[in-house]
């Protein structure tokens, strides 16, 4: 039932704790969305999150919009509501209060050293999200095909402009797909 107070908590309970997780922005925590939309709650299949999925990403406004637009699919408004809310407050509040204590300490050997740990961290995750979109999409062996070859693109030149990037693997996957 859309908007059940039941859907609006297990919502909740989802996504606050997510947003915490979320190092690097909410991207980082794409995976955790999938396996928690898809496998656990039920709330959407895995071809309507590869779908929710690109829509958040081609509309204007965050990337983790995909929390409002999961929200939306399991209880309405009302859930778009509470996923948005429970995905920005609490890393919100945090950045806030860490922001101030943050700032005292640096320079320090540990502020430095915290620093640098969190980047392998953060890639990691970023990672793991874009492995669950790829085995969420409906693009079978192609799609995989064309994200490694991009991948290892930006990787052997990091520099490159991103549309080339896109063009190049779109086309690839164009070509697989068509095979």
């Amino acid at each position: 039932m859309r908007g059940s107070g039941d859907t609006l908590i297990a919502l909740g309970l989802v996504f606050a704790p997510l947003s915490l997780l979320s190092f690097g922005g909410g991207n980082a925590v794409i995976a955790d969305i999938a396996q928690q939309a898809i496998q656990v709650q039920g709330w959407t299949s895995e071809r309507e999150f590869a779908d929710l999925f690109a829509l958040s990403r081609a509309a204007p406004g965050p990337g983790s919009m995909l929390a409002a637009l999961i929200g939306w699919k399991a209880a309405g408004i009302g859930g778009a509501a509470v996923a948005t809310i429970a995905f920005y407050v609490p890393s919100a509040a945090l950045v806030l209060a860490v922001a101030r204590l943050w700032g005292r300490w640096r320079g320090s050997v540990w502020h430095t050293a915290v620093e640098r740990g969190m980047a392998p961290v953060a890639a990691g995750l970023f990672l793991s999200g874009g492995i669950a979109v790829l085995r969420a999409s409906p693009g079978g062996p192609a799609v995989w095909v064309a994200a490694i070859a991009t991948t290892l693109a930006l990787l052997r030149w990091p520099k490159m402009h991103p549309v080339p990037l896109l063009l190049g693997g779109a086309a690839l996957f164009g070509v697989l797909g068509a095979l």
